[in-house]
């Protein structure tokens, strides 16, 4: 009895408490985005708000890399999906989803585990390459979000108007932001 207490212990409770920190990762990854997302300002032209999302799926995807940071964004969007208030500006549902900023949010989960994929690369650890996930992560968030607004509006060019245009400049606060957030990042997760 006394050989098989060792054994065991090494063999399964190392993965166990793993398993258990991916899963509060994951969790804690998915709580950041629905925080970031209660920061909203309406423009009145657009559909599509600004919002403190894009900058949480950033940072969420390349502090947990690909696989975990998918997750966290996969369950972010299952949260809203039921009706938790994580949406922006407190927003849930399937009409959200179905709506103006679905793309977008079909978007982060892709864009997390993108991000986290060339941070895996170590793409951000060096100062010649660091934005280049966080501009990667962007790009997909604008191209899932502007062709399912393509898909609502009928029109390419009022999708990019309306749903890209604006935002680029803010995004490039926010690209800036998580890479300078990073560090701070991976302490948290270690």
């Amino acid at each position: 009895m006394t050989t098989l207490a060792p054994t065991l212990s090494t063999r399964y409770f190392p993965r166990v408490a793993e398993w258990l920190r991916d899963l509060f990762l994951i969790v804690a990854g998915s709580l950041v985005v629905a925080a970031l997302a209660q920061v909203k300002i309406p423009l009145p032209f657009s559909p599509v708000p600004i919002t403190g999302q894009t900058f949480g799926v950033l940072l969420v995807g390349a502090a947990l890399g690909s696989k975990r940071g998918a997750a966290a964004l996969g369950l972010y969007f299952a949260q809203g999906a039921v009706g938790l208030p994580f949406f922006a500006g407190g927003a849930s549902g399937w009409t959200i989803i179905s709506g103006a900023t679905g793309g977008y949010l079909i978007g982060f989960i892709l864009a997390a585990y993108v991000t986290g994929l060339l941070a895996e690369r170590g793409l951000e650890r060096s100062a010649r390459t660091s934005f280049i996930p966080f501009l990667v992560g962007t790009l997909i968030i604008y191209a899932c979000g502007a062709a399912w607004l393509t898909v609502l509006l009928g029109s390419f060019s009022k999708a990019i108007a309306l749903g890209v245009a604006p935002f680029i400049i803010g995004d490039v606060i926010k690209l800036i932001a998580a890479a300078l957030s990073l560090p701070v990042a991976w302490k948290l997760v270690k």
